[in-house]
């Protein structure tokens, strides 16, 4: 639809008929935004002036989709059969890091003496670096596999740095019949549980390591146990 076109003849109006015709075809909104920021990028990339004119369609609302208390523990035994992959299970909830920067941990960033863990970057170079408390119960766990590693990294498997769970996350997903549920979720589910407890979204957003307050907020405030009492308040 735009590859013939010069920059100049790419306007608002033919770029919303490109987002009708996707719509028409299935395509989520989420994916029209993806597919028009490429084409942004491109028409952009050697002359941050161009006259091109892309109007976005508007943001999908964030997903919200968690697991159960009892969904995880499910998740987390059925785990359990891999070892490898119950240690990841347990450390994305109990640290609500990425799945990336779970599976970076090394060694040197588990703090048994400060009962603490420092997780990485993860996937976007632009997220923030958290650093978790831990657990007495993680702690013996991460000992337990400390004692037979082969590699600097927290997660391994036969001698070598896991890069990847998602196949072996997959199979236990579907057998503690979750199969919806993703590594990512685990992050999202973490923080819900924590919402829905009572902690404040302030230290929810620190525990993420979130740069900001108000990401924290619009994802996770209806899972606060005082969302919108306030606004009911009123009405008393």
């Amino acid at each position: 639809m735009f590859g013939h076109l010069r920059p100049d003849q790419i306007t608002r109006a033919l770029t919303r008929a490109y987002a009708a015709k996707e719509r028409r075809r299935g395509i989520s909104d989420g994916s029209i935004r993806r597919d028009l920021g490429v084409l942004g990028a491109i028409v952009r990339h050697n002359d941050k002036r161009s006259p091109a004119v892309i109007e976005m369609p508007p943001a999908p609302p964030p997903k919200s989709r968690h697991l159960t208390r009892e969904q995880y523990r499910a998740l987390r035994d059925e785990a359990r059969k891999t070892p490898h992959l119950h240690l990841f299970v347990v450390l994305a909830y109990r640290t609500a890091g990425r799945a990336t920067a779970v599976l970076e941990i090394t060694w040197d960033r588990v703090d048994f003496a400060g009962n603490r863990i420092r997780l990485g970057l993860g996937e976007r170079r632009t997220k923030g670096r958290a650093t978790v408390p831990m657990t007495e119960d993680v702690a013996e766990l991460l000992r337990e596999h400390q004692r037979a590693a082969l590699t600097e990294r927290v997660i391994e498997y036969g001698g070598k740095p896991v890069r990847s769970v998602k196949m072996a996350f997959s199979r236990a997903a579907a057998r503690a019949r979750v199969p919806w549920c993703t590594p990512h979720t685990l992050r999202h589910t973490a923080a819900v549980h924590m919402a829905e407890s009572g902690v404040p979204m302030a230290e929810i957003a620190q525990f993420l390591g979130h740069s900001s307050e108000a990401v924290t907020y619009r994802v996770n405030a209806r899972f606060s146990p005082d969302y919108l009492q306030r606004a009911a308040g009123a009405l008393e």
